[in-house]
């Protein structure tokens, strides 16, 4: 059995170039500014001084190639708005700028629609220059005040918060995704009808799937979801075997695009509808990400965005929430990710590195080193709310040859682990792991709200290891979570390790659901003393359960052989015998007792390791023992409770012994007693003998010879149903003497009646016996042999008499007349040993 695991990749490579076209280097000259449907405060420039200098607005660039240099903030100078301008060209140009006032105002004045108050069409955008007065904006200070915000907000100076007081996460813009089902829903729709229709323009496609929206969020999220759901990754284009898109017409044209095809197009979106919105270069650990490669002085290959909301930026990808890249099949595969869409910096920072470390968002920016050593997070990691306990970096080498990796987490989640030769590449290998191979070279635990993995590599090598989780108690694919590589400089020397495909060890996190709420065994390594091993799982209600043990040297009929398991209702109890040396698995699997239909599922797995004493192979268990030893569930619900041995494993010292329960329900019982390879003369039926007294009876047992014998207890249910087994006994004996039988009992001998003496079935020859015997209700109990004889009762209700045993040519015959009948019934019969000849010639 086999985990299915599901590798999910979230990253591509990322490399677009970027250039400047003719029209950037001459519009650079005059001091520019995006141009935004809102009105920006123009923060006091010491170059333009004047009151009749202005500040020159210029839209966004709308094409890729410009893309990176759109989002790079000068290196002085004062701006108004995400595109910065350059102070000391400010003054150089003011006269530019002065004789184009009038001009400007003018294509300013045209542009002024009512849906211009809002948004910039792309075609003004390109090629609207507007100035704006200082003496103006003085006259509308709340207008200042708000543009002050998004004024800071792309200075040379780094980022500041736009708004004072703690920064806003994600979760404070909405609670989760399913606030925008019935938004997400239309977009989905309309982005399908436009598809029908061949609608290719920017702003059509913006007033369809945003029609509706109630706020700039609504908007953005309207956005995000088209591109994610109408563009695909052009694997093609980023291989080289065709051209790449870049133009946004072509892009939503051919419905593929590469990153920096998603960012312009966002940045475009976001413009039609009055957003502000940046397109962010620098490093991503996607596809053609090399773990331990620097990046330092490298060209950066990845483009996101930035966008401002509520007056605060956030960070978006669409190229990565659109899906995943299958470099195997060269093929892009549709998955939806929303964790890229609006990602909290300190965890947007994993994966994606801004060349300008204003655009990390963080309090504390980190270098590229500390990016570089950092673990690996998939968005499945933050999504089911994981947290990185130990390391913090990705790379680790082996204290003594092993590793260990933590992982803490906040609900029910089920982890598993690969662990493979190290590649280059972050993201190789399957998309789905089809086995749980390499599972022996390591130790998964799971304990509360903790994972440990203990590694212990077999060669001295570097290793990459994939963590994989799953949220909840259900079968979907474990999906990749982090990774790790871990370099193993002396491996240590180990046994061989069983393999386990169950995910981890000891109880499994979901255990308590399948109501199992507590083990004996508080770590998942047990040492065995002796070669035995017993496991308690306490439980909420009544459970039946299921074990196997595995042992790398140790075939299955020898393996049934070393397992008994006793079910009660608040317990299950596991014994084990373990007759090698080196580990074990031992796995539980649990149902509950009366849903006979329901399937076992594993609850619990343990490594046990027999470093010492082993148990013989014919000390283990009988191999037909049912899965019921010992009282419990199926006899409490047949009514027999008060068990005198309540452990399934009774072991005697003499060979002898009295198990000894109440049957309420006064139902009949059978017994059977087996061992394998017995050399006794009698049938094993002859050693068991039973003494039902009201509601007590007595199991009495005289065992031939030393070994390990089986005892089942079997009941009739029903009037005139056939024996139901109650549960078995595994009978222990370590005495080497060698015991007779008891008699031989016929059906005659029923409820009420007691044999005193003699208690064993073959009686010596040429002997007097004493015979004490109660019978209820007989109105004559004679022997019967070579003779006759009577037996009295006495002022006890006992039946007694001494009887000649005779010389072994005939049995003897206890019978009794019961009821009004003359007839003697057959109570029991015993044997005679044999005449020896020295005692023949005696008499």
């Amino acid at each position: 059995m086999s985990a299915e695991v599901s590798l999910h990749k979230f990253s591509f490579p990322f490399a677009c170039p970027v250039s400047r076209s003719s029209q950037d280097k001459v519009t650079q000259k005059v001091p520019v500014l995006v141009k935004s449907p809102k009105v920006h405060k123009l923060k006091e420039n010491p170059t333009l001084g004047e009151e009749n200098r202005v500040t020159v607005v210029q839209a966004f660039v709308n094409n890729e190639d410009r893309a990176l240099e759109s989002t790079k903030p000068p290196d002085g100078g004062d701006t108004v708005a995400a595109r910065p301008c350059v102070g000391p060209e400010a003054s150089q140009n003011a006269m530019v700028a002065r004789q184009s006032v009038a001009e400007n105002l003018r294509v300013e004045g045209e542009d002024q629609r009512p849906a211009a108050k809002r948004q910039l069409s792309s075609e003004s955008a390109a090629k609207s220059i507007t100035a704006v007065k200082k003496s103006a904006l003085r006259k509308e200070p709340n207008e200042q005040k708000h543009l002050h915000q998004k004024a800071q907000l792309g200075q040379g100076g780094g980022v500041k918060a736009a708004l004072p007081g703690k920064r806003k996460r994600r979760k404070d813009l909405f609670k989760s995704s399913e606030v925008f089902h019935r938004l997400d829903s239309h977009v989905i729709r309309a982005g399908e009808e436009l598809k029908l229709k061949r609608v290719y323009d920017v702003k059509t496609i913006v007033q369809s799937v945003t029609q509706g929206c109630r706020n700039e969020l609504e908007q953005l999220r309207t956005i995000w979801v088209w591109l994610c759901n109408n563009i695909e990754y052009d694997v093609s284009g980023y291989l080289g075997h065709t051209e790449k898109l870049s133009s946004p017409e072509e892009v939503i044209a051919a419905g593929r695009g590469v990153c920096c095809g998603y960012s312009s197009l966002c940045t475009e979106m976001c413009r039609e509808v009055g957003i502000e919105c940046q397109e962010v270069p620098g490093h991503s650990k996607g596809i053609g990400y090399r773990q331990g490669h620097s990046l330092k002085n490298v060209k950066s290959d990845h483009l996101w965005n930035a966008v401002l909301l509520g007056g605060e930026w956030f960070l978006l990808d669409a190229c990565w929430g659109a899906g995943r890249v299958d470099m195997q099949h060269e093929s892009f595969v549709k998955r939806f990710d929303d964790f890229y869409f609006l990602t909290d910096p300190e965890e947007f920072i994993d994966s994606h590195f801004p060349d300008e470390e204003k655009w990390q968002l963080l309090d504390k920016p980190i270098s590229i080193e500390e990016f570089e050593q950092r673990v690996f997070k998939t968005s499945a990691f933050f999504t089911m709310g994981l947290s990185l306990i130990s390391p913090l970096h990705y790379h680790i080498v082996t204290d003594d040859g092993e590793a260990t990796i933590s992982l803490g987490f906040s609900k029910l989640t089920t982890f598993t682990y690969e662990i493979t030769q190290h590649q280059d590449l972050l993201h190789c290998g399957a998309l789905e792991q089809k086995e749980s191979i390499n599972s022996s070279f390591g130790l998964l635990t799971v304990s509360h709200r903790c994972m440990k993995l203990q590694l212990l590599p077999p060669e001295s090598d570097t290793y990459d290891v994939k963590l994989f989780a799953r949220s909840g108690n259900t079968t979907t694919p474990l999906v990749w979570v982090c990774s790790f590589t871990v370099e193993c400089p002396n491996p240590r020397a180990t046994e061989d390790m069983p393999e386990n495909p169950f995910l981890s060890w000891g109880l499994q996190p979901f255990a308590g659901s399948l109501g199992v709420i507590g083990s004996s065994q508080n770590s998942e390594v047990a040492e065995v003393e002796d070669g035995v091993f017993d496991l308690v799982l306490k439980t909420c209600r009544s459970l039946t359960v299921l074990c196997e043990l595995v042992h790398p040297q140790m075939e299955g009929a020898v393996a049934r052989c070393c397992l008994a398991t006793q079910i009660q209702p608040d317990t299950l109890t596991c014994y084990v015998l373990c007759p090698f040396h080196g580990f074990y698995r031992l796995s539980l699997f649990v149902r509950d007792y009366d849903k006979t239909e329901d399937k076992f599922q594993n609850a619990a797995n343990y490594l046990l390791h027999c470093k010492e004493k082993v148990v013989g192979l014919e000390e283990l268990f009988p191999p037909n023992l049912g899965s019921a030893c010992g009282p419990g569930t199926r006899t409490a619900k047949a009514g027999l409770s008060r068990f005198s041995h309540n452990s399934a494993i009774v072991s005697t010292q003499q060979g002898k012994c009295n198990l000894t329960f109440h049957n309420q329900q006064d139902l009949d019982l059978h017994y059977v007693l087996s061992k394998e390879n017995i050399s006794s003369n009698f049938p094993l039926s002859r050693y068991v003998f039973c003494t039902y007294t009201d509601r007590k009876v007595t199991v009495s047992l005289s065992l031939p010879e030393a070994g390990v014998y089986r005892l089942g207890l079997y009941a009739r249910i029903t009037t005139g149903g056939d024996f139901s087994p109650m549960c078995d006994f595994v009978l222990r004996n370590n005495s080497p003497q060698i015991r007779p039988p008891f008699p031989c009992v016929y059906s005659a001998w029923g409820k009420g009646c007691v044999l005193f003496e003699p208690r064993v079935g073959l009686l010596e020859p040429l002997s007097w016996v004493l015979f004490r015997v109660r019978v209820p209700g007989a109105l004559r109990v004679s022997v019967v042999g070579e003779s006759r004889t009577d037996l009295k009762l006495n002022k006890t209700r006992v039946w007694e008499g001494e009887v000649f045993s005779g010389n072994s040519l005939q049995q003897l015959k206890l019978a009794a007349s019961l009821g009004d009948s003359s007839e003697m019934s057959v109570l029991m019969m015993f044997d005679v040993k044999q005449l020896q000849p020295e005692d023949a010639n005696k008499d």
